[in-house]
């Protein structure tokens, strides 16, 4: 693994919340799949399995490129610039979603197809 420019990732920028906010505020669907923290201001979006793939589209709208996981048990970074896996140093917590939050989710508006809708 190799490390991002250091501009790309500040470990004190805290998450934007427990959820996708575009997804909570209504943008696509209102669901997703998996949670992604953007590294550099800790904007929470849907991964690019979710219908709505806010993740990406805040690294592009944003030039934030890098991601972390946000799913209990992952710890992984992932650099859309350079489409690799980076190293990264620990960022404020929380590190994931609260644990009693399902994935797909949030509780009540995944749909029972929810696996056709997966990119």
């Amino acid at each position: 693994m190799v490390a991002p420019d250091a501009p790309s990732i500040d470990p004190r920028a805290v998450p934007s919340g427990t959820g996708c906010q575009q997804c909570e505020a209504g943008d696509g669907p209102g669901w997703w799949f998996h949670l992604r923290r953007c590294a550099r201001c800790g904007a929470i979006g849907c991964c690019d399995s979710s219908p709505s793939q806010h993740a990406s589209a805040h690294a592009r709208s944003s030039g934030h490129p890098v991601i972390r996981s946000f799913e209990p048990g992952e710890d992984w970074f992932w650099d859309f610039s350079s489409s690799s896996v980076v190293d990264g140093p620990a960022l404020a917590p929380p590190d994931a979603r609260p644990a009693d939050q399902p994935a797909p989710g949030p509780a009540g508006r995944v749909p029972r197809d929810w696996q056709r809708h997966l990119h």
